[in-house]
């Protein structure tokens, strides 16, 4: 991800986002100062000239954005090359292993905001302290925190959240016989998401011919989840899943989609997946802000209008997603890498990612740019996603955090996707899970 910033992994994605006012050179030249420059000569060769490493996993979108080649004009002794690893969960136990070892790290980590619990707890103290290099109040209230330590140390600089919306597709919607207006559809999921599974019931009673509602029900559980302050552990670190009301009411609608068959039963991002997209099969999706990407490309030109987005389900804002920057204290390069961080996580140049892939920023001094606050996606009938994540992001409540919190999530999500592809019974899924769980967490 990128486009999707999820810990299942980050696909290499694209958004089309049509924006006005400054281009994206222009911004990006606005984020740089002289202050900016360096006279550091670390790690770097005779001629004085340096070559900064991001490794980061799925599509961080700074290569897309033009940001590698525009630090270099800026910097023209420094230059970035970036390491990109397909699949979160192939990069994360890589991490993990070099910081162990302490080496075969890259000047600039990027840290999946599942992880980022863990890290702060167990690792914190082999990456650069950023709470003097950023201003954390810069970036939504909730983000910098999860990856401060208790002490006041900032180990990762926030790169792009996702807010949660609601894509659906039109073109299914009509012929169902729902309304197809982005507020419209808002009203009818008013009440929450027990409501959007009412309005599935009705799509039921007249969806096209091998179509289903959702695509999902696990995604439905994650949006579920998400949009709760207390999720899988408590403000001691206790893991609470088991008790959790968000991941009871998750779990229980979850099982109720999959009895009713209002989803089409497939994991996210899977080649089915893609297919059903491109074939029209699947009625609406769960929208993280990454998600419209996905969308768009596998359901290609010819699904182009056929689409939209709403607001998320209820009253409650919700994000799932996101990542961070960190630093490794190793590295040979930590000041230079610190400004790198420092100028690719600035207003301007997130703004340049959202434009170029969609991903949303979590430097709330970005949504006020052109490119973020008057962004639409034409894709989906020019809908006014800058006004929709900005509304959400700016009202999105603080999560607890845990060390394992990806390990539970996908865990859970699996045992979904066999109550609905293989008619596992909820109780039997569940036992499953948390068998499942309590071995990995210990």
């Amino acid at each position: 991800m990128r486009i999707t910033r999820t810990v299942a992994g980050r696909r290499r994605r694209a958004a089309l986002v049509a924006t006005t006012g400054l281009t994206a050179t222009a911004l990006l030249l606005t984020g740089c100062s002289d202050s900016d420059s360096s006279d550091s000569a670390g790690g770097s060769d005779a001629n004085g000239k340096i070559t900064l490493t991001v490794a980061d996993f799925g599509q961080f979108g700074y290569k897309e954005a033009g940001l590698f080649a525009k630090y270099h004009e800026l910097h023209p002794n420094i230059t970035v090359k970036e390491d990109v690893t397909a699949d979160e969960k192939v990069y994360y136990p890589k991490l993990l292993q070099q910081l162990n070892s302490g080496s075969g790290l890259a000047d600039v980590q990027g840290l999946e905001v599942g992880r980022i619990k863990e890290v702060v707890d167990t690792k914190a103290d082999q990456f650069a302290d950023l709470s003097k290099v950023i201003n954390v109040g810069d970036w939504v209230s909730w983000k910098e925190k999860q990856a401060t330590t208790p002490d006041g140390k900032v180990i990762g600089a926030g790169t792009d959240i996702g807010p949660m919306s609601l894509c659906y597709n039109t073109d299914l919607f009509k012929k169902a016989g729902l309304p197809t207006d982005r507020k419209e559809v808002a009203a009818k999921l008013a009440g929450g998401w027990e409501d959007y599974l009412k309005l599935g019931e009705e799509y039921k009673k007249n969806a096209p011919k091998g179509t289903f509602f959702m695509d999902s029900a696990s995604a439905m559980y994650n949006a579920v989840v998400s949009s709760n302050p207390k999720q899988y552990y408590d403000e001691s670190g206790k893991p609470i899943y088991k008790d959790s009301p968000s991941v009871k009411q998750g779990w229980d609608l979850a099982a109720e989609a999959a009895d009713k068959k209002l989803s089409q039963g497939l994991a996210q991002f899977s080649p089915p997946w893609n297919a059903a997209l491109r074939k029209s099969t699947m009625a609406t999706v769960v929208c993280p802000a990454w998600m419209a990407g996905q969308i768009s490309v596998n359901a290609g030109d010819a699904n182009k209008g056929k689409w939209n987005i709403t607001t998320a389900p209820g009253t409650t804002a919700a994000n799932w997603g996101g990542s961070f920057l960190g630093v490794p204290k190793s590295g040979k390069n930590v000041d230079e890498a610190t400004k790198l961080v420092k100028w690719l996580t600035a207003p301007e140049q997130q703004a340049a990612v959202f434009k170029a892939i969609g991903s949303f920023p979590s430097n709330k001094l970005a949504y006020d740019l052109p490119d973020v606050k008057t962004a639409k996606l034409p894709y989906f009938n020019d809908a006014p996603i800058g006004e929709i994540y900005a509304g959400e992001a700016k009202s999105i409540p603080e999560t607890v955090l845990g060390p394992k919190d990806g390990v539970i999530k996908d865990t859970i999500s699996t045992q979904i996707n066999n109550m609905e592809q293989r008619g596992t019974k909820p109780d039997d899924a569940w036992k499953a899970a948390t068998t499942a769980i309590d071995k990995a967490i210990g």
